[in-house]
């Protein structure tokens, strides 16, 4: 069963451009990138199920489950096809879309995500940690692999704010998402995903590295391209400005 998501809806009257973000972020982390897009596109921002705004049913969750909150969203909204830029689960959640419902995209963009993980262990180890603590004792941890340690110690308070999404986001909707990642493969999916993709990565990613995780993704998909920025995990804070010109040049499409 769907959820009604947590959203945010610029209203413009240009193209539709849905953002989705990662594991343990609200749709705040697209802040750097609001000023340029509203200016070219009507932006939708979500929050996933189980973050932010959003309800938080029980779990476990899968992928689909949060392609299936989308594609209500969208239907509620009115909008037959969008633009989808997603970063890490919201990139899952775009390669679902891409596969399954292509038909309701005009063009994806994958920011440092992945379409499986071969190695559970880490997903089991933050399950047990979450489950045995909540989000607040792992928000420091998992930041510290968001951002470069040069950045980060430049931007405390973009790393502060960062740590506190994280913190913030309810143990179950968190325990329930790092489920749907650890069961994610979609790799054999992704020669079905036919409209336009641009996979944008970070050099220093530790949590989905360009070798395999990007790398995958774009000998998977058809026609996709790859840009690589010096970033770790969301670049698209680390690295605003180049990231949302990439975003907005393929939403064009």
């Amino acid at each position: 069963m769907t959820v009604a998501l947590h959203h945010a809806d610029s209203g413009g009257d240009g193209p539709p451009l849905v953002l989705s973000g990662s594991l343990g972020s609200t749709l705040e982390m697209w802040r750097p990138q609001m000023a340029a897009l509203t200016e070219r596109f009507r932006v939708v921002r979500v929050d996933h199920r189980g973050h932010g705004g959003s309800p938080v049913p029980a779990g476990p969750y899968r992928i689909a489950d949060l392609a299936g909150d989308a594609l209500a969203l969208l239907d509620a909204l009115g909008l037959d096809r969008v633009a989808w830029c997603g970063l890490s689960m919201g990139g899952m959640v775009g390669m679902y879309l891409g596969s399954a419902a292509g038909h309701r995209l005009t063009s994806l963009t994958l920011c440092c995500t992945s379409a499986h993980f071969p190695d559970p262990t880490s997903w089991r180890d933050r399950i047990a940690a979450v489950t045995a603590g909540g989000t607040a004792p792992i928000a420091d941890t998992v930041v510290a692999r968001w951002f470069t340690p040069r950045w980060a110690a430049a931007h405390p308070s973009e790393v502060a704010t960062a740590a506190a999404m994280v913190a913030g986001t309810p143990a179950a909707g968190y325990l329930a998402s790092c489920q749907a990642i650890e069961a994610w493969d979609h790799r054999d999916q992704l020669p079905a995903v036919e409209v336009p993709t641009l996979v944008i990565a970070g050099s220093a990613d530790l949590s989905t590295p360009v070798e395999p995780h990007s790398r995958t993704i774009v000998d998977g998909i058809p026609g996709s391209r790859l840009e690589v920025l010096d970033a770790a995990h969301l670049a698209t804070i680390e690295r605003a400005d180049e990231a949302t010109a990439l975003i907005a040049a393929h939403a064009r499409i």
